[in-house]
């Protein structure tokens, strides 16, 4: 990983609102499929490798580029990095892709890849987090799964 941050100063964005939950989501008894609003709230709070500030306040992830089919078992995450030659993109969508896969139901496909036109190694990037062989041993590398478990901690 780099040693200078390469976004000194990014546009840093209001968080919206935290959702009220109704008497139904509340309801263990009432059915309640997973929304594009539910999956947001798990990663919207993940931490920025190179910044103090989650991948919210840096629109790095945005509810309106989440698609979710309950019915299909399915989520697919498009997260936008804040400049177009980001190192740390890898990185981001690994802590996504990790959050996601021990916050949901293993019945879900969760799918973690860059907005189309917002970054310089889009493909590579985007190959890389597909592949499930790849992920799983980024994930037995100890200090990769300690910076992503860093991100993805709630900061106090």
């Amino acid at each position: 990983m780099p040693t200078e941050i390469e976004n000194i100063n990014p546009n840093v964005y209001d968080k919206i609102k935290e959702r009220v939950l109704t008497a139904n989501e509340e309801d263990e008894n009432v059915p309640d499929p997973f929304d594009k609003r539910e999956i947001f709230d798990l990663i919207r709070n993940i931490n920025d490798p190179e910044h103090p500030l989650t991948l919210e306040e840096l629109h790095v992830v945005q509810e309106d580029l989440i698609q979710i089919s309950d019915g299909q078992n399915s989520v697919h995450i498009s997260f936008t990095p804040t400049i177009p030659h980001c190192s740390m993109a890898t990185l981001i969508g690994l802590s996504i892709r990790v959050k996601l896969l021990r916050s949901l139901p293993p019945r879900f496909k969760v799918t973690v890849e860059i907005t189309p036109g917002t970054h310089a190694s889009e493909f590579a990037v985007n190959k890389q987090l597909a592949d499930k062989e790849r992920v799983a041993a980024a994930l037995e590398n100890k200090h990769l799964a300690e910076v992503i478990n860093q991100c993805i901690s709630a900061r106090g």
